[in-house]
């Protein structure tokens, strides 16, 4: 059976990171620089989760319930339904782009810190 993975390195030395005990998750997991890392996610992605689920159900509700406010013609044969049918679209790629640049900003730099840290010390 072949594979694709490559041969190991001449000489046996083996590269990889040598991984954490669980104690030494846990201990990681505990400590308030993790604890910061996971405030900075969820003060980030809850706000923005429920304000999209909000926004979500006020077209589903719209669309069921305000019918001849969601046929108002906006310009041509465009109307308030199709606007902001692709008003979802868009919020979820806005959301999507500022999570990456908030990742990018605030979390990687911090996840990266304490994965090197915990690769360092085991």
């Amino acid at each position: 059976m072949a594979t694709d993975a490559p041969p190991p390195p001449p000489g046996g030395t083996d590269t990889t990171p040598v991984q954490p005990t669980t104690e030494r998750f846990v201990e990681v997991q505990r400590s308030a620089e993790f604890g910061e890392l996971r405030r900075a996610h969820r003060s980030f992605a809850f706000p923005l989760t429920i304000g999209f689920i909000a926004w979500y159900l006020l077209y589903v509700l719209l669309s069921n319930y305000a019918g001849g406010f969601m046929g108002t013609k906006v310009f041509g044969n465009i109307n308030v339904a199709l606007v902001l049918g692709l008003g979802q679209f868009l919020t979820t790629f806005l959301i999507a782009w500022f999570y990456s640049r908030h990742a990018a900003e605030k979390l990687d730099p911090k996840a990266e810190a304490i994965k090197s840290r915990m690769e360092g010390d085991a």
